[in-house]
């Protein structure tokens, strides 16, 4: 009897060992994960915020700089750094207070004027964080190519 209790519990030992997404980390995850895909794709005039946000700046427009509480318009492209795309505008731009969006994006777009054209490569706290969507896995960096058309 007491060498089935005792083979009962070694599975449960060894599965209560793993580690849970809680006890990944997460940002040093990111971290690495962005650094690689600047290095992968040969990206060059790469800069960071001190939140972990990575940008190119492509065009840094001219005229208005968003700010928080700006209605902004907007064509953007979101891919994953596998390259699966999964979202962009079609034809028409779209428009939304910028306070409404992710932080990345927040932070993101008020480094470029009206008519910037940025690349935001977002870590998972910036982005989406543990909530996983049809398209987009829980803990993904996120890619965006936007062009800011308009700042009110």
């Amino acid at each position: 009897m007491k060498k089935l209790l005792f083979l009962l519990f070694i599975p449960t030992l060894i599965f209560s060992c793993k580690k849970s997404t809680t006890d990944v980390d997460h940002p040093k995850l990111d971290h690495e994960t962005i650094l690689k895909y600047i290095a992968d794709s040969n990206l060059t005039g790469v800069d960071s915020t001190a939140s972990g946000l990575y940008y190119i700046v492509r065009d840094s427009g001219v005229g208005p700089q968003p700010n928080t509480n700006s209605y902004v318009t907007f064509f953007y492209k979101g891919y994953l750094t596998n390259g699966t795309v999964f979202d962009q505008t079609t034809g028409t731009p779209v428009k939304y207070f910028l306070h409404s969006l992710i932080p990345g994006w927040i932070e993101g777009m008020q480094l470029i004027k009206k008519g910037g054209k940025i690349t935001l490569l977002i870590p998972s706290a910036l982005g989406y964080g543990g909530n996983a969507s049809e398209k987009i896995p829980a803990y993904s960096v996120l890619i965006f190519d936007i062009e800011l058309v308009d700042v009110q």
